[in-house]
C-alpha cells in the first residue's frame, strides 16, 4: 500500500509541470516546430491595415525540451521583400504565455508572423502566413 501512496506522490510534480503550459487560447491559431507548440491569437480578433494590433501567445515545450528562455516576435512580407514599420515588445507571463504589443501591418497583403524561441542555446523559427484584405 505505501508503494501505491509512494509512487503517486513521484508522480504529482510531473502531472502537476505537465499542466502547467497550455496550448489552448480560444479563437486562436497553432504552429509547432520540432521542439515546440506555440498558439497565438490577435487582439483585437481582426487585425486591420494601418491599425496596431497585439498577440496573446503560449509556447509550450514539447517532452523532453526546456522551456523558452526567450521569445521574439516579428513580420514580413515575403513577396514585397520587407518587414513592419515597428518592433514588437514582447513581455513574458507564467505558464509559458506571452504578450507582444505594437505589431501592425501597414499594408494590405500576405505577411508572414515569425516567431523565433530560444531554448537550450538553440533557436527554433515558427511561421506562419496571415492575409490582410
Amino acid at each position: 500500500m505505501r508503494a501505491g501512496v509512494l509512487a503517486a506522490a513521484l508522480l504529482l510534480p510531473a502531472v502537476g509541470e505537465a499542466q502547467q503550459c497550455s496550448p489552448f487560447l480560444p479563437g486562436g491559431r497553432q504552429v509547432e516546430s520540432a521542439r515546440f507548440l506555440l498558439a497565438y491569437r490577435s487582439v483585437p480578433e481582426k487585425i486591420a491595415v494601418g491599425k496596431h494590433f497585439a498577440l496573446e501567445l503560449a509556447v509550450c515545450p514539447k517532452a523532453g525540451v526546456p522551456g523558452p528562455e526567450s521569445l521574439r516576435v516579428d513580420a514580413h512580407m515575403p513577396e514585397h521583400r520587407h518587414g513592419m514599420n515597428y518592433k514588437a515588445q514582447v513581455a513574458a507571463a507564467p505558464g509559458g504565455r506571452y504578450k507582444a504589443e505594437g505589431l501592425m501591418f501597414h499594408m494590405p497583403g500576405r505577411w508572414e508572423l515569425v516567431f523565433d524561441v530560444r531554448s537550450g542555446g538553440t533557436t527554433d523559427r515558427l511561421t506562419q502566413s496571415v492575409t490582410l484584405e
